[in-house]
């Protein structure tokens, strides 16, 4: 039975927190926004660990499409899906539990949240075969990452009404700039991830961004971490955030900067640990917009 448990968290990378933190520090920033201020304990309760079930029965997804390639990774060779240790029916069921105790506590919100939610499982079933036929699946990833700032902002705004009238009202104009801007977020640090895979990706044929922008991947990278503080800033200028924000979008950017020390030389270790380390930046977007928000 340990052996089993042993295999399951490796299956939902336990012990690589950096994948769900990526995902909490926006949905974070978003609820935070959508309350102006502190937006609650029961919406935490809901938001934190479902951040945590979700992008773990998304690596149950991602393994089980992605076994017959990962084999072919020298960074992936090892997921218990891949090496046989724990059989496709068996992780998908893990998945299946785990995205279930997500959507039952979305449950506990309103109807708006309900609805995106399901669109949020769509997108992260989708993205594993993206990398099949997109030149850039990253993209595709990016959505599926950011769509817990469009959910915050229904938990927080939203009523208990279902209707397409009822969701738009639920989505201030705030949600979908900040959704469009982590976008860009996303696409830097995964395709710093994509960077250390790129010469198993290209034997194997899978697309990625590191592949698709080739000779310009840094410039790629560094592009999309200036357009995603940019409008993140310009966003909360327009809402009125002001110093401690700023501080926070100031101390983000001196990160993306480190991480091009990182990775302007293109080493397997430089590229891992600009992605790994990710999550900081993100943390000082969320730092600057609470406490700004708490000192109003």
């Amino acid at each position: 039975m340990h052996a089993r448990l042993h295999l399951y968290l490796d299956l939902i990378r336990w012990n690589r927190p950096a994948g769900w933190l990526l995902l909490l520090w926006p949905t974070l920033s978003a609820l935070w926004t959508a309350a102006d201020g502190f937006p609650g304990w029961h919406l935490l309760a809901v938001f934190v660990p479902g951040t945590v079930l979700m992008r773990s029965a998304g690596c149950c997804v991602n393994d089980i499409a992605d076994r017959d390639f990962d084999r072919h990774v020298a960074r992936t060779a090892e997921r218990p899906v891949t090496r046989g240790a724990l059989p496709v029916h068996e992780a998908l069921m893990v998945g299946t539990v785990l995205a279930l105790a997500a959507f039952a506590l979305v449950l506990t919100t309103n109807a708006p949240t309900v609805a995106l939610s399901v669109v949020a499982l769509a997108i992260t079933l989708a993205y594993p075969y993206a990398k099949r036929f997109v030149s850039m699946p990253q993209t595709v990833l990016g959505v599926a990452f950011s769509f817990g700032i469009p959910m915050a902002f229904a938990a927080v705004q939203g009523g208990n009404e279902m209707s397409l009238e009822a969701l738009r009202a639920a989505l201030p104009w705030p949600a979908w700039p900040l959704l469009g801007a982590n976008l860009f977020w996303v696409l830097a640090y995964d395709t710093e991830y994509a960077m250390v895979d790129r010469d198993d990706d290209l034997k194997i044929g899978m697309k990625t961004s590191a592949i698709t922008l080739g000779h310009f991947d840094v410039a790629g990278v560094m592009t999309f971490y200036a357009l995603y503080l940019t409008a993140w800033a310009l966003v909360g200028r327009a809402l009125g955030l002001g110093g401690w924000f700023l501080a926070g979008i100031g101390a983000a950017a001196l990160q993306a900067l480190w991480h091009f020390t990182l990775i302007r030389t293109r080493t397997r270790e430089g590229c891992f640990k600009a992605f790994r380390l990710n999550h900081w930046l993100g943390f000082a977007v969320f730092a600057g917009t609470a406490l700004d928000l708490a000192a109003r």
